[in-house]
């Protein structure tokens, strides 16, 4: 399996969206894939029509469950989506309570990549959907994976949250002694725009090792998959979209070619 988390301490900025399309073109390959709700708002869970105020078992059970050790256990807090290869772990609001009831416990960095690791043959890819707050949650996601990709909307006040995203990304790498690389991936691109041009030559300026040298384009198609609970290339393959997500998962996958 492997593991892609999907963070940025920024709200607004295409996590979600970025989560679901490529997910959505990871199975259109053939590709069996998990898809991980880490945020209490539980937008990710949402999307496929799943309440996060009402479910009896979400990724919040497997932090207070001995059972999270247990496979038949993190199994039944799957749930299907639109696609037969694509399962949800979902989020429930519980999740906003969470900080405050382990603190200070020892292992609760690492609750979710003991759970995945109980599915590790079932699935070639998770992708993890992350809160835009700095604590046990991104902790756990930043822990599990093995690369990040950072989306960040290309307009002047998103420049901030990716500065603070990185910050958080180099501190974590040392207190864990690894290295974890991660891609930044401008979202909401308007080329009509001053904003977008402007965000988008700062962002080359400050981060030229880093950065996907494309941009995701401001697609309504998108919008309107997620209203209908779908995947965006189920709805429009061709949609510009799609298509700028089919390069970047073409991109994020170049590592693991070279390693084969």
């Amino acid at each position: 399996m492997r593991i892609w988390s999907i963070a940025n301490q920024k709200g607004g900025v295409g996590k979600t969206t970025s989560v679901v399309t490529l997910g959505g073109l990871l199975a259109a390959q053939g590709k069996r894939v998990l898809l991980v709700d880490l945020d209490p708002h539980g937008s990710l869970t949402s999307y496929f029509k799943q309440d996060p105020d009402s479910l009896e078992r979400s990724l919040y059970h497997l932090f207070f469950e001995q059972r999270y050790k247990d496979r038949d256990f993190v199994r039944s807090v799957l749930k299907p989506t639109s696609l037969d290869n694509v399962s949800l772990l979902p989020a429930t609001t519980s999740l906003a309570t969470l900080e405050r009831q382990v603190s200070g416990q020892d292992g609760m960095g690492l609750v979710l990549a003991r759970s995945l690791a109980k599915l590790w043959d079932e699935y070639d890819y998770a992708l993890l959907d992350t809160p835009p707050i700095l604590g046990v949650l991104l902790v756990n996601a930043l822990a599990a994976c093995q690369q990040l990709v950072i989306p960040t909307q290309t307009e002047h006040l998103a420049l901030k949250g990716l500065e603070r995203m990185v910050h958080t990304l180099r501190m974590v790498m040392r207190s864990q002694n690894r290295q974890l690389p991660y891609t930044i991936v401008p979202t909401l691109f308007d080329r009509r725009t001053t904003a977008s041009l402007t965000t988008l030559k700062e962002m080359r300026r400050q981060y030229p090792d880093s950065l996907w040298q494309e941009a995701i384009p401001v697609d309504t198609r998108l919008r309107d998959a997620s209203h209908e609970g779908i995947f965006p290339h189920q709805m429009d393959d061709d949609g510009r979209g799609v298509r700028a997500y089919r390069h970047l998962l073409t991109s994020l996958d170049v590592p693991e070619r070279q390693r084969a």
